[in-house]
């Protein structure tokens, strides 16, 4: 008798440039029971994985996750970050007290805006990043959690993690939800037939599922998702958002590349999609912000704000223009 049940795998290697195998292995089929295996030598993976692997751990009950014994040294990355304790779970993984701690935020779990403000109150002391490093990712981490709060109806809140990578001098962030994902939230307000339709209206400016109205409301202008894609633009960087069976990923460019253009459609980035994925009941939202960036945090806000308002301005027009008869 073949027993069904939701499993996912932790490869050598899941980054957001290389997480499309990761996703493609998925397997939802049974959400009452999760079977999470491993790469048996070494672990190496995006907070956003070990977000997606919380997040699918707090909807089953503790007797019912089955995580295979950890072999690979890395395994302590997961206990440093908090995945057992989210679970319920004792890994029965010992970390040295002098090993050092690193730079990161472990898995938290956001249910309210009080909660939402004492996760960016600690951030700076937890990431060690000077003030003026630390705006945009401020910024990325409250507009994602706010937007779960906000649009995805996910009594379990929002699930986050960051790491910051010194090789690279980047900060990579995971924030997954299991709520009504984005196909749901978009179509109370417009009418969108795939799960890919729905990432491309939820990435452009101005478009947002509380109202039809272009530009959105005083609350709820349409702009964050976009403003975040552009801070990943801006860093050269990775970006990722997956929702239901499709996921949209910005790619990086190299620093020979040519002028940074902020396209407010954004299948007119350097991209790749992927509309037949595993479902994912919920939003997953992957980015990567390199500190390097030579662009001022307050200067980008105002390029994007000027950007933002210019295309909700170009859509207006477009939605208003009167057909003219020969």
């Amino acid at each position: 008798m073949t027993v069904i049940i939701m499993k996912i795998y932790l490869p050598n290697s899941a980054f957001l440039g290389n997480i499309d195998p990761f996703l493609r292995s998925f397997d939802p089929t049974d959400p009452s029971v999760l079977e999470v295996t491993s790469n048996p030598r070494w672990i190496s993976i995006h907070p956003v994985v070990i977000c997606m692997v919380a997040a699918l751990g707090i909807t089953v009950e503790p007797e019912n996750i089955h995580i295979e014994k950890l072999e690979a040294r890395s395994k302590h990355y997961l206990e440093r970050m908090g995945l057992f304790s989210v679970l319920g779970m004792d890994s029965n993984i010992k970390i040295v007290e002098h090993e050092p701690a690193g730079r990161f935020i472990p898995l938290t779990i956001v249910k309210n805006s009080k909660e939402q403000s004492h996760v960016i109150a600690d951030m700076i002391p937890l990431l060690h990043l000077k003030p003026q490093k630390a705006e945009p990712i401020k910024y990325v981490i409250s507009e994602l959690v706010r937007n779960v709060l906000e649009h995805s109806q996910s009594p379990r809140g929002a699930i986050l993690c960051a790491q910051f990578y010194e090789k690279s001098n980047t900060i990579r962030i995971g924030i997954v939800d299991t709520g009504i994902g984005i196909k749901r939230s978009i179509s109370a307000s417009h009418g969108v037939t795939t799960d890919m339709e729905a990432i491309r209206l939820a990435l452009t400016p101005g478009i947002t599922g509380t109202t039809n109205r272009i530009g959105g409301t005083e609350e709820n202008a349409g702009a964050g998702l976009f403003f975040i894609k552009s801070i990943a633009c801006a860093s050269r960087d990775f970006f990722m958002l997956y929702s239901g069976d499709a996921m949209f990923k910005l790619l990086k460019r190299g620093p020979s590349a040519k002028r940074i253009i902020l396209n407010t459609n954004p299948f007119d980035d350097r991209h790749s999609t992927d509309p037949h994925l595993p479902y994912w009941q919920g939003t997953v939202v992957g980015i990567d912000i390199s500190l390097d960036q030579g662009q001022e945090f307050t200067s980008l806000l105002e390029i994007l704000r000027t950007v933002y308002s210019r295309a909700v301005s170009e859509q207006k027009k477009m939605k208003f223009k009167k057909p003219k008869f020969i």
